[in-house]
This record gives structure tokens, sequence and C-alpha cells, in this order.
């Protein structure tokens, strides 16, 4: 995208303006918590002062500055509120555990607010049942406000700033060509399957005997792919009926909602074409099939039971949920071993799921695949292509310089883990866990753990981790460029 009438300044009004925008969403997120705190006989005070803390800068910033919100934003504007925004949500989610005095230490409060809205479902906290009602409902909603806030960034706004090739498969040329004219219907449209996804959910879950409250939290962290739960004991509690439930919605919500978009339009043709769904499908069948033979013939369980839990914590890594069945760490190696890789590999473009993502991984496939046809054809022209469609060279290389990225990022927030004083298995299972937005790592903040006894250093290198993850690395690296704030 061109920068606009030859200025290349950045137009921080515009910048500051949407930030305002983002902090008046988060302060009417507040208020949804004050039912709760009703219902529960809880004091609403925590939430009443957050949104006031909210909305008064965020009234400012929006109404105050003149700068109209319609016009085109350039790329390098675009990947300064993106990144901002997401500094700004973390910074101001921890308001009501502040407020409640219920979370102590400023780091802690920011771990588990980013953590929330990034989808991560990493957690400090030991006991997470000694919490309230309503905090607990604030802690679940930060993942579904987050989780909404990725689809329609990714799906929407990113494509069109052209940012980080996310024009590649966010969107297939066909859908863009129908959406960039209904930007809002195509948002209200993705919205309502969100809503739809949640809701069916809650009542899959409420009529398996989990209680509303309950039902409602963990709906919020499967739909948006968080994995915040309301026990100690996560998932492990509860019948294998709801696991099942749960296990499915949460293979459902890694898939792209362009897909669940294109089935409301009844467009079967886009979906049958679609090859990362069918990727996703044959990738994520392979591991359940992988780890529950690794777990009928290694330990004790029968092979319903080593089946459902290798089904449930397969789809809650690959999709980056991190619920927990069962506490993995105590299986045979080769299946941690299993569930270590999966950590990397992610859902679908255009889900709430962290990772490397299914579109990259094919992707790096078909180029290895045309790497042999050369050896044996040296001559041939074999295009990469995606769908049908050929993908770009200059997109394409971007897809192995963000693996390569990937990898390297992960080495050096292991190191920083490491050196902070964190055993090393516990800081690759962390460093890899917070990248991929997954939650559990392995060790004492296995599945059936938390990162309480991490020390502020490895605690803060996570929450770094977790928006360089969310925001696909990208997008935040543009800003150490030079480039990006040169005239």
């Amino acid at each position: 995208m061109t920068e606009e009438g030859g200025m290349n300044t950045i137009n921080f009004r515009s910048v500051l303006k949407i930030n305002g925008l983002i902090l008046l969403i988060s302060a009417s997120s507040f208020l949804l918590c004050i039912p709760v705190a009703l219902i529960y006989s809880e004091p609403v005070s925590p939430f009443l002062l957050a949104f006031i803390t909210a909305f008064i800068p965020g009234s400012l910033l929006y109404f105050l500055i003149n700068s109209p919100l319609h016009q085109k934003l350039t790329s390098r504007e675009g990947y300064l509120s993106v990144t901002l925004g997401w500094f700004i949500l973390g910074i101001s989610g921890t308001f009501p555990y502040a407020y409640s005095h219920e979370i102590k230490g400023f780091v802690n409060m920011l771990f588990e607010s980013v953590s929330g809205y990034t989808t991560t479902g990493s957690s400090m906290l030991t006991d997470v049942e000694s919490l309230s009602k309503s905090i607990l409902f604030w802690r679940s909603l930060t993942h579904w406000v987050g989780g909404i806030g990725i689809i329609l960034l990714v799906i929407i706004v990113l494509p069109s700033l052209k940012v980080g090739g996310y024009s590649l498969f966010s969107l297939e040329s066909s859908l863009k060509e129908k959406i960039l004219p209904r930007t809002k219907s195509i948002a209200i449209t993705i919205l309502m399957i969100y809503l739809l996804l949640t809701a069916v959910l809650v009542i899959l879950l409420t009529a398996g005997g989990m209680n509303l409250f309950d039902s409602i939290c963990h709906s919020f962290g499967t739909i948006a792919t968080g994995g915040f739960s309301t026990k100690n004991t996560g998932i492990s509690g509860y019948s294998p009926y709801i696991q099942y439930v749960l296990g499915i919605f949460m293979f459902l919500s890694a898939a792209s909602f362009v897909i669940f978009y294109f089935l409301m339009k009844r467009n079967f043709v886009r979906v049958k074409a679609n090859e990362e769904l069918w990727f996703y499908f044959f990738f994520t069948t392979t591991a359940v099939v992988s780890v529950t033979m690794i777990l009928y013939t290694g330990t004790e369980m029968h092979f319903e039971e080593a089946f459902r839990h290798a089904f449930f914590q397969v789809t809650s890594t690959i999709s980056t949920t991190g619920f927990a069945t069962v506490d993995y760490n105590t299986w045979p190696q080769a299946a941690l071993v299993m569930i270590f890789l999966l950590m990397f590999a992610g859902g679908s473009t255009g889900s709430t799921t962290g990772g490397i993502k299914m579109a990259r991984h094919l992707i790096a496939l078909k180029n290895l695949r045309n790497v042999t046809v050369r050896l044996q054809h040296p001559s041939a022209v074999v295009p990469v292509k995606l769908n049908g469609q050929v993908i770009p060279d200059n997109i394409n290389s971007l897809m192995t310089v963000f693996i390569q990225l990937y990898i390297i990022i992960f080495i050096a927030g292991m190191f920083i883990i490491l050196f902070s004083g964190i055993p090393v298995i516990e800081a690759a299972g962390a460093s890899v866990s917070a990248l991929s937005c997954v939650g559990p790592g392995f060790g004492a903040s296995g599945n059936m753990g938390n990162y309480a006894h991490f020390n502020s250093v490895a605690k803060m290198t996570m929450v770094i981790l977790m928006i360089i993850g969310r925001l696909e690395i990208f997008t935040i690296f543009a800003l150490f460029t030079r480039a990006f704030w040169k005239k």
C-alpha cells in the first residue's frame, strides 16, 4: 500500500484515536462483569473503578482527536496501532485485578491479563478456585474478547493493510473481492458465527451437567482457544461426555473462521477447495492416532481412555487452547516429545489459534517437494500453489523467513528464561508455550501446574513472547527497523 499523498510521516493522531477506541471497548467489557458480581453478591467497585480508569483516557483520545477513522491507514500506522493496541489491552486488563486486590503484584496481574487477551491461557495462580466469581468471569472474558479481536484483525484489518503476508491466505482473492466493499457486514457475520458457537457450546456443557457459570467460562476459553479454567484440576474432574464435547469444539475453533463464513453462505465448493482445512484435519488425525497408540501400548490405560486423553490433549495443544484432562508429564517420553513438537504447530489461519499455522507448514512441505522435483528435473519450473492459486515468490520466501524467525525467537526466549534460573525443560516448554499461545509448559508449569514459581524476568519474557506470537512476529518486528521511522 503506498503512503498517501506522498507523505511519509506517521499520522500519530490516527494511531492515538484507534487506541482511544480500544480503551473504550475495554472499558465497556468491564461493565459485563457487574451483573455477575451482583448475582453472587460480590463487590461491583473493582469493575466500576476499572471502567472509569479506562473510559476517561479512552474518551479523551477518541473524541478530542480530530482525525477521521474511515480514512485509509498507511501500513506503518497499521503496524503501530495494532502493536500499541495489544499493549494497551494488556495493561487495561489488569485494572479489575488491581482494584479487587485478588492478584498481587503488577507483573502477576500483567501476566494474567496478557495471557487472557492473547488467548494463551498460561496462569500464575496456584488456587484458581479461591478467586471471586466475578473476577473468574473477567479472566475468561479476556479470552473471548481477545479471540474475536484476533479474528477480525487477521481476516479484515491486516489483509487490507497488507501486513506481514496476511494478504496471502487470510482471505483468498474470491473472498477479498466480496469482503472489502462490505467489511462491516463481514465483521457482523463473523461475530454472529462466534456468538453462535459459544452459545451452542454453553448449551451442550450445561446439558452434560456442568453448571451455567462454569459452562460460560469454559465456552469463552474454548471458542477463543484460550484455556483458562475455573477449576484447579482443569477438565479432569468432568465426565467423558464433557471432555469429548470440549475436544470437538477446540478442533472446530482452530479451523479458519473463513470456512464457517463459507458454510453460512452455503459456498461448499470453496470449503472443499480449502487445502489448509484438509491438511489440518489430516495432521490432527495422524497426531491423535499416534499418541493413542503410544498411550495404549505404553501405559495401563484401556483403549477408550487412551483415545479420549490423546484426542483431548492433542487437540488442546494443536488448537493452542491448553485445557487438561490428565497430567501429560506422567506420559511415556515419546508422547511428551510429540506434545512438545505439536506446540509449534498451531491451527488454521483466520482462527484464534497461535503457533506457526497449518498453511505455513503446508507451503513449507510444497517447497520441499519442489526441491526434490528440481533435483530430478533441474530446468523444471514448478510454482507453489495454495487452493489452486500460485503463491508469489515474495510471499513464499516470507513464509520461510517466518518459520526461521519463529525458531530463533523460541531459542532466545528459552535461554532468557533458563538464565533467570528456570530448569532447561521448563524453560523450553515455557518459551514455545508463550510464543505459540498454548498456555501450559512442562514440569511444574505443565498442564496441571502453573507459573507461580517463575521469577519476574521469566514472567515478563513470557509476556513479550505472548504478544510477539499473537502479532505473528512481523507486525512487531517492523517497529524495530530503521526504515519504519524514517521520513
